[in-house]
């Protein structure tokens, strides 16, 4: 079995970029009693046992002798000795939620917003998890011809930490909000990765990116929940993608009040960064703008029935999230809103059987009204 050079992550890296990614890069496995591999387990635990996890029980698996999985790769993966890390550039043009916006508009994480255009030209939804594994697949392909060794891919769904490898492997460094960022791509980046077999040959220096965040503080400024507690630190239990994404059940009513329009994750803290202000447009076969999904009308998405939801988000990042949940997240965004032609809506959902969203629907009734003097 060989070993990575950096003449191998050369020829890596034009296999990525032949299949479809915009930066690619390897990153050397740490072994879990390394002082590197305490350093990282630690500050995840940490992390976890802060509660910042919120209810994303996937990242406080642990394994038989009670470590958390995350917290190292070798951890669910003893045979692991590097990681190469794939990013795609998703900034598919178009406005910015923090940008003024139509009267009713909600918003959608950028992301979301892709879809594969089928034989009769329309675009239909699709999902960036399903689109970067067929392009990762392609790599461990390439990398599994030229070398007799164990490989796993994983687009979030593994025992890993993405970001961190990501930093390791030359694709950017952490930024203060978190994100990894790229000084010719920002930070519009979905991460793929192979765990492998394959070591890093002794001695040999991969790229590893400078900090170049300085003393902005944008990022940490604009967040409205502040769930940017510190620079590259964040509670995702306040995060406005975590609470419109993962959160189930009622939502804290300290945090509705400042999720604005956001009906599907959020991009204010991405959105702000000078970094990004160069990021390229990029245009993916599977990955191109749904422009219907770019400021959706709130009452557009609250009249879907299953039926509707289903055509329009069947096989796209929505789809997991569910109707009931996003209508939940629309409730709160036309509570937010203060307009009152949205009553006669939430009245019906407050009559409803669902008790999230008729709680939800009750809370935005209130606001509504007290902003309306009624």
């Amino acid at each position: 079995m060989g070993e990575w050079t950096p003449e191998l992550v050369r020829w890596m890296r034009e296999r990525a970029l032949e299949a479809g990614f915009d930066a690619a890069g390897v990153a050397a496995v740490s072994a879990t009693e390394s002082d590197e591999g305490q350093v990282d387990a630690e500050r995840f635990s940490e992390w976890v046992d802060a509660g910042r996890a919120g209810e994303m029980e996937y990242l406080k698996r642990r394994d038989e002798q009670g470590t958390l999985l995350r917290s190292g790769v070798r951890v669910a993966m003893p045979w692991a000795r590097s990681v190469i890390v794939c990013a795609m550039n998703y900034n598919g043009g178009g406005p910015r939620s923090v940008d003024a916006a139509p009267v009713g508009a909600g918003w959608i994480a950028r992301y979301a917003w892709s879809g594969r255009r089928g034989e009769d030209g329309t675009l239909g939804p699709s999902d960036y998890h399903d689109e970067l594994l067929g392009r990762l697949r392609r790599v461990e392909e390439a990398l599994r011809g030229r070398f007799e060794c164990e490989t796993r891919c994983y687009v979030d769904t593994g025992p890993i930490v993405e970001r961190a490898v990501a930093a390791k492997a030359g694709i950017g460094w952490i930024g203060k909000n978190a994100c990894v960022l790229n000084q010719e791509l920002g930070s519009w980046l979905l991460l793929a990765v192979v765990v492998t077999s394959v070591p890093v040959a002794a001695g040999a220096a991969l790229d590893v990116a400078a900090d170049r965040c300085g003393s902005c503080t944008r990022c940490i400024e604009a967040c409205p929940t502040d769930a940017l507690i510190a620079p590259r630190q964040m509670d995702a239990s306040r995060c406005i993608a975590y609470l419109t994404i993962e959160k189930k059940g009622v939502i804290e009513e300290e945090l509705r009040g400042l999720m604005g329009r956001q009906v599907f994750g959020c991009d204010i803290c991405q959105e702000v960064c000078p970094w990004n202000r160069r990021a390229p447009v990029a245009v993916h076969a599977g990955m191109e703008m749904r422009a219907e999904l770019v400021n959706p009308a709130l009452e557009w998405l609250a009249e879907m029935d299953s039926a509707a939801f289903k055509r329009w988000f069947k096989g796209s990042p929505l789809e997991r999230t569910r109707k009931k949940r996003v209508h939940r997240n629309v409730a709160i965004a036309m509570g937010n809103s203060g307009d009152a032609r949205y009553l006669p809506q939430l009245e019906a959902w407050a009559a409803g059987e669902d008790e999230v969203l008729a709680e939800s629907a009750r809370w935005a009734m209130g606001q509504i009204r007290g902003d309306c003097g009624e």
